[in-house]
């Protein structure tokens, strides 16, 4: 039996236009890079035509730091989850410049595909990087990171897996910690209640110099399945 569809507000709003080289780009390498899902489990050998270890980004953004590991970790295969057009082409222009074959994207609700596209363990590493903090009150429950999204990147992790966040937004990070911390699921790699230090792999994107220039202290989590 298939699992009944979480219920709860999406995490996002699409905005933003593409210029006419992104459109481009989507149009003309959609077929080679692109995965288009229909709710039906993703067979990501299959898509990325090897076995290898699978890190997922939620909400590439522009990809700046979906591109940077992909080229740093050709070892690897990254698996981008995005429902900005612009930022898709963008990508989709630069693994074409870059010569980049590790990297396939997903438009569409990343809830929705952890839900049901991604298998149980079949992910090594998930990113979440300065996602959307809604900052107003009655946006909270926008919030990507709840106690039932939490649950669904448990479920994909596999057993030596990692959970990555970051975010610039001190109130959203405290947010992240009450609930992944209070996931049993999980074990926060920092010790409960503690943020880890910046990893040094972690590429510089604009959201973060953004936040430093407004004078925001940066929050990095990271979390191990318990199992």
């Amino acid at each position: 039996m298939e699992p009944s569809p979480l219920v709860r507000p999406r995490s996002f709003v699409v905005r933003g236009r593409k210029t006419e080289a992104q459109t481009r780009a989507i149009e003309e390498l959609w077929p080679s890079f692109g995965v288009d899902f229909d709710g039906s489990p993703l067979d990501l050998d299959a898509i990325f035509g090897r076995t290898a270890p699978r890190v997922v980004e939620i909400g590439f953004g522009n990809g700046e730091n979906l591109l940077t590991l992909a080229e740093r970790h050709p070892d690897r295969d990254f698996l981008g989850i995005e429902v900005h057009g612009a930022g898709i082409g963008r990508v989709l222009g630069a693994i074409r410049d870059r010569g980049l074959a590790n990297i396939r994207i997903v438009r569409h609700d990343a809830v929705e595909v952890f839900e049901r596209g991604l298998p149980g363990g079949s992910v090594d590493e998930i990113l979440v990087f300065f996602p959307d903090p809604w900052p107003k009150a009655r946006h909270h429950r926008r919030r990507l990171i709840q106690p039932e999204v939490a649950r669904l990147l448990v479920r994909a992790l596999a057993p030596a897996g990692v959970l990555r966040l970051a975010t610039d937004w001190e109130p959203y990070a405290e947010h992240m910690i009450e609930v992944l911390d209070a996931e049993p699921g999980l074990v926060n790699l920092a010790g409960a209640a503690h943020f880890v230090p910046r990893p040094d792999d972690r590429p510089v994107t604009k959201f973060e110099r953004r936040g430093e220039r407004l004078g925001h202290a940066i929050f990095d989590l990271a979390y191990r399945p318990a199992r």
